[in-house]
């Protein structure tokens, strides 16, 4: 069984949500990916094909999926003023699980909180997380700004703790992404480096040494963090402050992480699976932003029965399916 853990779900609302926020206008361009622009700045690349769930399924039978786990992208709902972003969110959840009602043989969930709203997202939790084909939550690298790192946030990785609930992370445009206004990089770099960041600061700040027993997927086979570990590991010898929260090496927290194959990169899955182990790693395809199967996996030096977990078996073993 094929099961892709990284996929989105697109709808026109909520982008139209976003051509609304202040400074946001639209750049549509004939070929490749259109732009929002925030600001005077390339924000979120977008083009129509992506708005249809027939244009899904078709998408998940060429490429031989049987079932795909839909997430809201980047932005998500945090950039909101606290109000509309309650309401967005129940909405695009709302939104999704009646998708995922209408193909349960074939889809599931990951359910978006109003975050930074703690009080509101530990209630949106609660409402969602017992609704029909919804297997965990999605969170953002960054939310608007707040690091995932901030002490504010301690009642919701408590009771996502309690409940063993997988979260999925995924990048957000980075905090610095002025300093890299050109050729997309905001997307092809900035998003990689947040979400090594955020990994970077949960470990340090104790998040999981307080919180061990929920599953956590990092986006795009861990970005760059992967490649961080001896140094990470290093800080915790050698700096005080990066031994404050925590009592264990780095490296120790980071093989107990999920992480996807959506750096679509052999070297680098291969890396992942000698290091983090084969019943780690989860298939994913960034669809519909990028229009990769499972060759991706297929391809790795690596035993059938390995691919299998990576295609299918992990991620049903994770989410009881």
């Amino acid at each position: 069984m094929r099961i892709d853990v990284h996929a989105h779900f697109m709808s026109r609302d909520y982008y139209a949500a976003l051509e609304n926020l202040p400074g946001v206008t639209v750049d549509r361009r004939a070929q490749g990916m259109s732009f929002l622009i925030k600001d005077g700045a390339q924000w979120l690349p977008f083009r129509d094909a992506m708005f249809g769930t027939d244009k899904l399924l078709a998408d998940m039978d060429r490429k031989g999926i049987d079932l795909r786990v839909l997430s809201l992208s980047t932005p998500s709902v945090y950039l909101f003023e606290p109000e509309p972003r309650v309401e967005l969110c129940r909405r695009m959840n709302d939104d999704l699980v009646a998708l995922v009602a209408q193909r349960p043989d074939r889809l599931r969930a990951f359910a978006t909180l109003p975050l930074p709203d703690v009080q509101g997202s530990l209630e949106e939790l609660e409402r969602v997380r017992g609704m029909p084909g919804v297997v965990g939550i999605t969170i953002g690298s960054n939310l608007d700004g707040m690091p995932l790192s901030d002490r504010s946030l301690e009642p919701l990785w408590a009771r996502l703790n309690a409940l063993r609930m997988p979260v999925f992370e995924h990048p957000m445009v980075p905090t610095f992404a002025a300093a890299m206004n050109e050729f997309t990089l905001p997307v092809r770099v900035g998003f990689l480096l947040d979400t090594s960041l955020a990994m970077c600061r949960m470990i340090y700040a104790g998040v999981f040494e307080r919180h061990p027993d929920f599953p956590f997927i990092v986006a795009h086979t861990g970005a760059s963090f992967l490649d961080l570990m001896e140094r990470l590991d290093n800080g915790f010898r050698n700096y005080a402050e990066c031994r404050e929260h925590i009592t264990r090496l780095p490296s120790e927290f980071a093989r107990n992480f999920y992480y996807d194959t959506c750096s679509f990169f052999g070297p680098l899955i291969t890396l992942a699976h000698g290091y983090i182990g084969r019943e780690k790693l989860l298939f994913g395809t960034d669809y519909p932003f990028i229009d990769r199967g499972a060759e991706h996996v297929a391809e790795l030096p690596i035993s059938a029965d390995d691919k299998d977990l990576i295609l299918g078996g992990n991620a049903r073993r994770l989410f009881g399916l």
